[in-house]
């Protein structure tokens, strides 16, 4: 009985041994004996996602105009796992078709390089997606150009050729809307890695800047995907779709393409008005708000550019000139992230807080020539004295002199130098009231907030700066190694945390270190006009599906109230309209047919220009009308433009002239600012040309 037991045993044994060297012989001849077979296998086949873009939805002005659409183009592609194979890796066929499109070569050998095979400051139109996809040369080849690469195909090997949807900025009344609008451009890895979870495909063409950039995920829709399967000599064996491609969304402006060609016809005219006078003029803003709900009928910058280049293939040298400061910078929006010395228009500020401080409004005040703060001598504007005169005629000559004692006296009781543990800080805090040194808060990105050059400012500028001005003769330029450069160097190593006299007294009329944006000015003259009321500014009015129903209309938002009484509000209004009757800007509106209310500001900057010459002034215009029921608000600028009222407030005049139809011109708005939504006409605005 023992033995049959050790007997079974050790049959047992033998089969489990038997077993397992079965096992072990078996994974070793299918990992490493037959291994690469299976290896080449799982190679040959895999699979790819083809991304179909979605239809994008359209962008229409506030009558139903379209200003970003669609239309029909014929689009030339590269196949790289063709090229590649090439013993020129496809040099030949790519001069070929550079030659057929009449285009560079260096600009389609751009195109056609994945982004990652280009150094960073090289990749400018690289393509962002992968090599199993038709690579995009063109999207606006003719019929000519794509007949002779199909019909040749032996000279043009991975080249193809089909029609395509092309994002197109058509502007029907003349309009660019450059920076409002924005522009589509490839998915970056930054996309791809976005911390929002949005899913993004390579091959996609995505809002980069503007209202396409800010609404994208709004107009893109969603892509359709579909699968292949493809061996490892990129043959498909097989394919399905997952999912088809959802259009997307329109958007409706508050912008008016008419209005929004005039501004840009104005802005250029004062521009080059400037340069007619003897001025560099080297670029400029304005904008139209509805004062009561805050949107942006028009929003202009200058210079400007054609969006269509982007879809059409941005060449290197477009690219360059976009960001030149040869070329004035035309992808910078001078309307929100110009950032100016508001000059005399911020004389409102000073104003308020005049009163605040217990000026006031009733009483008389001496307007020398010049003011004498410590060692400094402040000159009033022309350096001319007008004697005892109102605040009213202050705010319409535009004197200096007032506000420079003012501000000095209300710094000596807060302590000069040596600040109070209290202090009142009218002015700084009246300028907060008005909404400087924040955004907006416009539906635009990369906007800016401006500067207020307050004390708490002044400390973090100064442990910025302070090791440059302290070691000034070791650090500095020698360029910079003047004698008054060097005098400032000391003073602001000396006491730069402080807010010095001299700080004071040209904050008081908007100068020194306090920066603005046309759109910021734009929102603080709307609260003037509508109350007091400081409304966000509004550029997209409403998004709509493609069926046409409504999904979400953007309703007016108050995003705080200018600290100012009623009295004192009702005297800046009156002021204001000085201005334009009997101040500065009285030639400028002489017959303009509407009254306007206003103020001109001519803003001294110093530095250089890139040929050494010093720059000229800052002009600005900023205003609102009719002057008894206010409805719009309309700023310009124009840097180094001269004087505020020959060059920025002539342009205004002429921007209120197309709104209300006077001097010949037609009314672009003849009952007001349109209140109900558009009809959009899908059908109408994809035939566009």
């Amino acid at each position: 009985m023992r033995d049959r037991s050790t007997l079974t045993l050790l049959v047992a044994q033998v089969l489990v041994i038997s077993l397992m060297l079965s096992l072990f012989g078996r994974l070793f001849y299918l990992q490493i004996a037959d291994g690469p077979r299976y290896q080449e296998a799982a190679l040959d086949i895999q699979s790819r996602d083809i991304v179909a873009p979605a239809l994008r939805g359209l962008i229409v002005d506030n009558e139903g105009n379209a200003l970003a659409t669609n239309k029909a183009g014929l689009m030339v592609t590269a196949d790289r796992s063709v090229l590649d194979k090439f013993e020129d890796k496809g040099v030949s066929v790519l001069t070929r078709v550079a030659e057929v499109l009449k285009l560079e070569y260096q600009d389609i050998y751009t195109r056609t390089r994945l982004c990652g095979e280009l150094a960073i400051g090289e990749r400018n139109g690289c393509w962002n997606g992968n090599r199993y996809q038709p690579i995009p040369i063109t999207k606006d080849a003719s019929e000519k150009q794509v007949f002779t690469i199909l019909e040749r195909s032996d000279l043009f090997p991975g080249i193809d050729a089909k029609p395509v949807s092309i994002r197109s900025y058509p502007s029907l009344a003349g309009q660019r809307a450059t920076h409002v609008l924005g522009y589509l451009g490839p998915i970056t890895e930054k996309n791809l890695n976005n911390e929002e979870g949005k899913r993004y495909y390579r091959n996609e063409l995505i809002g980069k800047a503007g209202i396409e950039l800010l609404y994208d995920e709004q107009l893109r829709g969603i892509p359709g995907i579909k699968t292949v399967i493809v061996d490892r000599k990129e043959i498909v064996r097989q394919e399905s779709l997952n999912r088809a491609p959802v259009p997307g969304n329109h958007l409706v402006l508050s912008l008016n393409a008419k209005l929004q060609a005039a501004v840009e016809v104005e802005l250029k005219d004062a521009v080059f008005r400037a340069r007619a006078n003897g001025y560099r003029g080297d670029s400029g803003a304005a904008i139209v708000m509805d004062v009561k709900t805050g949107e942006v009928l028009a929003m202009a910058s200058y210079p400007d550019y054609d969006l269509n280049i982007w879809e059409n293939g941005i060449t290197v040298n477009q690219a360059r000139d976009l960001y030149s400061e040869k070329s004035g910078v035309p992808a910078l929006s001078r309307a929100i992230q110009g950032e100016f010395a508001p000059a005399s228009t911020f004389k409102v500020v000073s104003l308020s807080a005049a009163v605040d401080a217990g000026y006031s409004l009733k009483t008389t005040y001496e307007c020398p020539a010049e003011v004498q703060i410590g060692d400094r001598t402040f000159k009033n504007f022309d350096s001319n004295a007008a004697g005892r005169i109102s605040m009213t005629t202050a705010m319409a000559i535009s004197c200096d002199s007032i506000w420079y004692q003012i501000a000095y006296d209300e710094w000596v009781r807060d302590g000069g130098l040596r600040p109070k543990p209290s202090l009142n800080d009218y002015f700084f805090n009246s300028a907060k009231g008005y909404g400087l040194g924040k955004k907006t808060g416009v539906d635009l990105p990369s906007e800016l907030s401006g500067r207020l050059p307050n004390r708490q400012w002044k400390l973090d500028w100064y442990d910025r700066n302070k090791d440059f001005y302290c070691n000034y003769s070791e650090k500095a330029k020698k360029s910079q190694l003047t004698p008054y450069l060097i005098e400032i160097a000391r003073e602001n190593c000396l006491d730069g945390d402080k807010v010095r006299a001299g700080d004071m007294v040209n904050f008081s009329i908007g100068q020194g270190d306090t920066l603005m944006t046309p759109l910021q000015l734009a929102v603080a003259y709307s609260a003037l006009a509508n109350g007091g009321k400081l409304m966000v500014p509004k550029v997209a009015k409403a998004i709509v599906e493609p069926s046409g129903r409504v999904v979400k209309e953007f309703k007016p938002e108050i995003s705080g109230r200018l600290p100012i009484k009623k009295s004192t509000l009702k005297f800046l209004q009156n002021s204001l309209r000085a201005v334009v009757t009997g101040g500065t800007a009285t030639g400028a509106f002489s017959g303009v047919g509407v009254e306007v209310s206003g103020k001109t500001g001519t803003g001294q900057v110093f530095g250089r220009n890139l040929d050494g010459s010093s720059k000229d002034d800052t002009s600005w215009f900023a205003s609102f009308a009719p002057s008894k029921k206010p409805e719009y608000a309309v700023v310009m600028m124009v840097s180094q433009g001269g004087f505020g009222a020959s060059t920025s407030g002539v342009g205004v005049r002429k921007i209120y002239e197309h709104i209300f139809g006077t001097n010949g011109r037609v009314a672009i708005f003849t009952n007001g600012n349109p209140k109900k939504l558009p009809r959009i006409d899908s059908i109408k605005a994809e035939l566009l040309p």
